[in-house]
């Protein structure tokens, strides 16, 4: 069984203002090219297909033509909602798109008897069970668990952390361990021997203080895990556990990704999964450039003048005029910024910022003013439930 995981497209995301739209197409495009020549047997995308849950028309169009070109090659197309999407905009017009065996998942189960969705594709080894796990909170699945044991008011299913709750619906499935599995997931994943690498373009969806960790253990009754969430590509754990990553650099801290289109070969039951990189570049890259000005604007040559670039210049005399010359050599500037001894001794004298605190940390230490005393384990717990419902709400 072959299959390509892709994750993390997020169609109509603006990089400092700019349209990253030629820059995703091209991607796709490579994706697709990618299919016609490889022909997988499926095609998983693990969430966060767009960027905002109100996708913009523009971004509907992109990705409703990628998946018009997979279902014209004849490929099955396996996709779940990501915390960037609204599940109901995903799900829309879903039993059309299964007639062209594309198969969406927007919502984790939520009614007594429900169950996660379903997939069995077949190759000459036999089937292979996909299970579609759409990104969850506890806060999504608290009455279902609750209303299944009998126990609404049961604080162990009220004050449920995302590896509790993430495990009760994996238990849920008797998922048969003598057959070949596949889940795609888009939670945060971590692995007690290894720590996961992150990058700016998403710590700000991880949660303070790891509360929405899952260990990687959950997983282990199945063959290879398609997980989205994390924009690097990297294993977490295991080599068939991993993050594929995002098609395309969305922040100057993914300048040293290796963008790729994870191809997975599943063979018989037992036997470790082969992995392939297919390569995928933008028409412009996300980079840094770094120097003093001479040097900067002598790097300058074409194509690279057009990449999305970061500018640090270590002139110790600021050069006049220095933005004006930089605009000229290079059109797609993301910041331009100065370190010198001057500018290092002026941020050493001035006064250390205010942290912006996280709301659990901001009610720790509230707490701990008003009471003289540390929250408990329950009830860092429980402000962990009230701070999940709020974001939940807002969402």
């Amino acid at each position: 069984m072959k299959f390509f995981h892709l994750s993390d497209l997020h169609i109509g995301k603006q990089l400092n203002g700019w349209s990253l739209r030629e820059n995703q197409e091209a991607v796709l495009g490579q994706i697709v090219r990618y299919a016609e020549e490889y022909r997988p047997d499926a095609v998983l995308i693990c969430g966060d297909i767009y960027d905002k849950s109100v996708p913009s028309g523009e971004a509907y169009s992109i990705f409703g033509g990628f998946l018009e070109r997979l279902a014209g090659i004849g490929i099955p197309v396996l996709v779940i909602a990501g915390n960037h999407d609204s599940p109901e905009r995903l799900s829309f017009a879903g039993q059309i798109l299964e007639k062209e065996r594309i198969f969406i998942s927007s919502f984790p189960p939520s009614e007594k008897g429900e169950r996660l969705r379903r997939v069995t594709l077949s190759d000459r080894w036999g089937e292979v069970d996909f299970y579609l796990f759409p990104f969850m909170r506890p806060g999504y699945v608290r009455r279902l668990l609750a209303a299944e044991s009998g126990e609404q008011e049961d604080i162990s299913v009220q004050s449920l952390t995302y590896d509790q709750a993430f495990r009760l619906m994996l238990e849920r499935e008797e998922i048969d361990s003598s057959r070949r599995n596949v889940i795609l997931c888009h939670q945060f994943f971590v692995s007690a021997s290894e720590k996961p690498d992150t990058c700016e373009s998403e710590t700000a969806v991880l949660m303070a203080g790891g509360l929405d960790q899952i260990d990687i253990s959950a997983l282990d009754c199945f063959d290879y895990a398609a997980l989205g969430h994390l924009h690097g590509s990297q294993r977490v754990g295991r080599e068939s556990a991993r993050y594929c990553g995002t098609p395309y650099k969305y922040s100057v801290s993914e300048e040293r990704h290796r963008k790729a289109v994870v191809m997975v070969e599943l063979g018989r039951k037992g036997e470790e999964p082969l992995l392939s990189f297919l390569p995928l570049a933008g028409v412009q890259d996300v980079r840094k450039e770094r120097g003093t000005l001479k040097q900067v604007l002598s790097r300058a040559f074409e194509p690279s003048c057009h990449d999305f670039v970061s500018i640090v210049l270590t002139d110790e005399r600021e050069p006049a005029n220095f933005r004006e010359q930089l605009r000229e050599k290079y059109d797609h500037i993301l910041e331009i910024r100065i370190d010198n001894e001057r500018t290092r001794r002026r941020l050493e004298d001035e006064k250390e910022p205010i942290p912006v605190l996280k709301p659990m940390e901001a009610f720790r230490q509230f707490f701990s003013m008003i009471l003289n005393s540390d929250l408990t384990e329950e009830e860092e717990r429980l402000m962990a439930q009230v701070i999940e419902e709020a974001k939940e709400e807002e969402d």
